[in-house]
C-alpha cells in the first residue's frame, strides 16, 4: 500500500525535502509566528500534486468533505485539534450545530456527516446535523452500509438565532460551500459563531485570490529555505467574464494558456525537464458546466471549442459571463497499485490531522483526478507519520515525505487566511 515514485525525476524533489528536514525548526517557528497574527479557516483540505521535479497545491476546500477516510488512528489527532479549535472560539461551547449540503445526499456524504459528529462529539460537544434544504421538513434518519445512522433535522431560525426543536447551539459548523448563493437564514446571526465565515463560501470566494495569497506565502518561505519558491508554487492568470456564448468569447482564454504555457515552458527548460507542459483550465469560483479542461497545444485547444459548441446546441438560456482561472498542469508521479493517485492533506485549526489518496485507474499523469471512477486509498502509515526522522536519505521515508507534504497543505492553509482576511466585509480598517 505504500505510495512510490515512478520518475527519474527524483534529483529536485528529494533535494527540497532534505532542505524542508533541515529546516524543519526554522519552519515550525516561522509557522508558529504567522499563526500569531493570522487566524487559520477552522478547517481545510488541500489537493496535493506531486511531480518528481516539484510539489505543489492545485486546489484547497474550505468546506472539506471525505472525512469518513481518515482512518481509525487519525481520529485522535483530529479529536484534539477539534477541542483546540474550539477552545479558541467559544471555550465554554456544549452544542454544536453541523449544516450539511442541501440536495439528496449520497451514502459518501452521509458517511462524511457521521465522521464529523464522531469527532466533535469525542472532542466534548453535543452535535446534531440541521439542514438548511427546504425539501427537509422533518428529521430524517438515514442508514449507514456500517449500521451507523444520521439523522438531518430541519433548521429553525429565530429573530437573532439557528437551531433545532429543543438545541440550542452556540457554534454552527458550515460543510456546505454555498455555491447555490447565501441563503437568508444564514445571514444576521450575530449572537452564535458561525465557522468558516459566509465569505469563505463560493459568491465570495476566488481561486485566483487564493492562489495570489499562496504565491505570497511561498516566495515568503522560499526565501526560508533557500529554493525557488517554483517549486512550491503552480503559475497562474485568470479572465474575467468569459462569455462562452460570443464567437471571440475564448480570446482572453486563448490569451492567458498561452502566456501561462510560455513561462512553463521557460521553467521546464531552466530545470531541463523532459516533460511536456500543460496548463488546467477551471471556473475561479466554485464549478462550471464546461468543468475541468486540461490544454497542452492547439489541438486540446480546438477540442475545448467543440466541447462548447456541444454546450451551446440547442440551448435555450444564454451562457452568463463567468470568470475563469488558467492554472500550471502539475503532474502527479505518484501510483498507489500502479494507479495514478494524488494526496490530500487534511487540517483542522492549525494542524494537519491525516489525509488520503485520491486513486483514478482510468486517468493520466496529467489529469483531474477528483472525477467519478475516483478511489480513496488512506495515506499508509508505516510509522508515525506525523514526526519526520532526521538523518534518513531523502526519498527512503514515507515519515518524511509526509511531513513536507504536512508543510505544503499549512502553506495553502495560511494562504486561505490571507484570503478571508482580504476579503472579509466586516475587516476594521486600521491603516
Amino acid at each position: 500500500m505504500v505510495p512510490h515514485l515512478i520518475t527519474a525525476l527524483t534529483g529536485p524533489i528529494n533535494e527540497l525535502e532534505q532542505r524542508v528536514l533541515d529546516s524543519m525548526p526554522a519552519i515550525e517557528r516561522w509557522f508558529r509566528l504567522e499563526w500569531m497574527e493570522h487566524t487559520p479557516p477552522f478547517y481545510s483540505s488541500v489537493d496535493v500534486r506531486n511531480a518528481g521535479f516539484k510539489l505543489a497545491p492545485v486546489d484547497t476546500n474550505l468546506y472539506p468533505g471525505g472525512w469518513n477516510n481518515l482512518t481509525p488512528e487519525m481520529l485522535p489527532l483530529a479529536v484534539q485539534a477539534a477541542m483546540a479549535a474550539i477552545e479558541k472560539i467559544c471555550p465554554e461551547a456544549r452544542n454544536l450545530l453541523v449544516i450539511p449540503e442541501n440536495g439528496q445526499p449520497s451514502s459518501f456524504y452521509l458517511s462524511n456527516l457521521a465522521q464529523l459528529q464522531r469527532i466533535f462529539n469525542m472532542a466534548g460537544l453535543n452535535v446534531r446535523l440541521g439542514s438548511i434544504d427546504p425539501a427537509i421538513k422533518k428529521n430524517t434518519t438515514f442508514e449507514l452500509q456500517n449500521g451507523d445512522h444520521v439523522t438531518l433535522e430541519p433548521v429553525i431560525r429565530t429573530k437573532r438565532r439557528l437551531g433545532l426543536k429543543d438545541f440550542d447551539p452556540c457554534t454552527i459548523l458550515l460543510n456546505n460551500d454555498l455555491s447555490a448563493g447565501v441563503p437568508g437564514i444564514l445571514e444576521e446571526t450575530y449572537e452564535q459563531y458561525l465557522l468558516p465565515p459566509l465569505h469563505a463560501g463560493w459568491p465570495t470566494r476566488r481561486k485566483s485570490t487564493h492562489f495570489k495569497c499562496y504565491e505570497e506565502v511561498s516566495k515568503r518561505l522560499g526565501k526560508l529555505l533557500g529554493v525557488d519558491p517554483w517549486l512550491i508554487y503552480p503559475l497562474f492568470d485568470r479572465c474575467e467574464n468569459v462569455n462562452l456564448g460570443l464567437e471571440n468569447g475564448l480570446d482572453c482564454l486563448q490569451t492567458q494558456i498561452d502566456s501561462v504555457l510560455t513561462r512553463v515552458k521557460r521553467k521546464y527548460k531552466e530545470y531541463g525537464i523532459k516533460e511536456k507542459p500543460f496548463v488546467v483550465v477551471k471556473a475561479d469560483h466554485g464549478t462550471h458546466e464546461l468543468g475541468i479542461v486540461t490544454v497542452r497545444d492547439t489541438k486540446d485547444m480546438d477540442a475545448l471549442q467543440e466541447r462548447i459548441k456541444t454546450l451551446n446546441k440547442g440551448r435555450k438560456a444564454p451562457h452568463l459571463p463567468h470568470d475563469f482561472m488558467v492554472q500550471e498542469g502539475v503532474l502527479t508521479q505518484e501510483r498507489v497499485n500502479d494507479a495514478v493517485a494524488e494526496p490530500v492533506i487534511y487540517m483542522m485549526d492549525r494542524y494537519v490531522v491525516g489525509g488520503f489518496y485520491r486513486v483514478h485507474a482510468g486517468r493520466g499523469i496529467d489529469e483531474n483526478l477528483n472525477a467519478p471512477g475516483a478511489g480513496y486509498v488512506p495515506l499508509a502509515f508505516e510509522h508515525s507519520t506525523q514526526l519526520p526522522q532526521p538523518g534518513v536519505k531523502p526519498g527512503a521515508s514515507v515519515p518524511n515525505r509526509f511531513y513536507m507534504y504536512g508543510v505544503v497543505g499549512r502553506l495553502a492553509m495560511l494562504a486561505a487566511s490571507y484570503e478571508l482576511e482580504a476579503t472579509d466585509p466586516d475587516a476594521q480598517d486600521f491603516e
